[in-house]
């Protein structure tokens, strides 16, 4: 199948089997007689994979590790265990990250009065507010 189909059927758009096969994440599909990638079940399986890993947000190196312990029959399942586990203390972290900005944006606009005043506390947090003038172009800023 050519690499529209193969898009269709794995969920990967053609840029992205392009940029796997650049990287040598998955071996570069043969050629027809045409010019035109030939990519069979065995690829689709692969990009299938490739997917679901980036959906569960592994980055590209953790999958290219992830695909050689799927490829070698004599793995450890331990070994596959503790890159996921990895995977999600680093989801978790972000996760609490993530939480923390949306509570200091949530605190900084229920200080914002929100009306027509120019006086805002998000630009003041985000400026760092130190009270003198700075000159941002050719407009002077003024807290007072």
């Amino acid at each position: 199948m050519n690499i529209g189909q193969a898009s269709k059927q794995s969920g990967v758009s053609q840029r992205m089997i392009r940029h796997y096969e650049a990287i040598g994440l998955i071996p570069k599909a043969p050629r027809r007689e045409s010019g035109y990638r030939d990519y069979d079940a065995r690829d689709l399986h692969m990009l299938r994979f490739i997917r679901r890993a980036r959906d569960l947000g592994f980055p590209i190196e953790e999958i290219r590790q992830l695909l050689a312990l799927w490829k070698d029959r004599g793995r450890s399942s331990a070994d596959v265990k503790s890159v996921a586990l990895a995977r999600a203390g680093e989801l978790r972290n972000r996760e609490a990250e993530i939480r923390s900005m949306r509570r200091s944006l949530e605190d900084l606009a229920r200080a914002c009065h929100g009306d027509d005043r120019p006086d805002c506390p998000i630009l003041s947090d985000l400026a760092g507010d130190s009270g003198d003038y700075v000159e941002l172009g050719a407009t002077v800023l003024d807290k007072s």
